[in-house]
This record gives C-alpha cells, sequence and structure tokens, in this order.
C-alpha cells in the first residue's frame, strides 16, 4: 500500500516555483554573456544612470537649501518688515 503524503498542488506549486527558478537562472546567464560580449555598452548605462539620479539628488538639494533660506529670512528677528505708527487696539468684554 502506497502513502502518498503531498497533493496535487504541492506537485504543481514546486513545479511552477522550478521553473521561476529555471526562469531567472537563464536571464541571468543571458545578461552575462551580454556583459562579457560588450562591457562598453553597459559600463556606459551604468554611468548614465548614476549621472542622471546624482543630477537629481542635486537637484532637489539645491531646491531644499534654498527654501530653508527663505525661512530663515522669514523668521530673523532683525527683519525690515515692520511697519511704523501702527496701534493695537483691545477691546474689553464689558461693551457688550
Amino acid at each position: 500500500m502506497n502513502f502518498r503524503f503531498y497533493t496535487n498542488a504541492v506537485s504543481q506549486a514546486s513545479k511552477g516555483i522550478a521553473k521561476g527558478i529555471f526562469t531567472v537562472g537563464l536571464l541571468l546567464v543571458g545578461f552575462g554573456v551580454l556583459i562579457l560580449a560588450l562591457p562598453a555598452l553597459f559600463a556606459m548605462l551604468a554611468a548614465a544612470v548614476f549621472f542622471i539620479f546624482g543630477a537629481g539628488c542635486v537637484g532637489t538639494a539645491v531646491k531644499i537649501f534654498l527654501a530653508q533660506r527663505r525661512l530663515d529670512k522669514m523668521t530673523s528677528d532683525d527683519s525690515t518688515n515692520y511697519r511704523e505708527n501702527v496701534r493695537i487696539h483691545i477691546q474689553d468684554g464689558s461693551e457688550e
């Protein structure tokens, strides 16, 4: 008498995992061959990616620095943006 401790679902799942691993393996081998055949092209692509992301980081940092500079100017105590001859009127609660 044979006892099977796995079902058809387990078999299908393991076949699916094996297919996925096989596909990833073939893709990695293919990329490896391409890199061996065309190293200059992949070096240029990598350099372009780093350049684009680096420029984006620099642009974002400059925007943050400029925004911080504007905030510092608005909150500084020695600001010349004050009004002279301004009177403040405070009403009592007794006039109602």
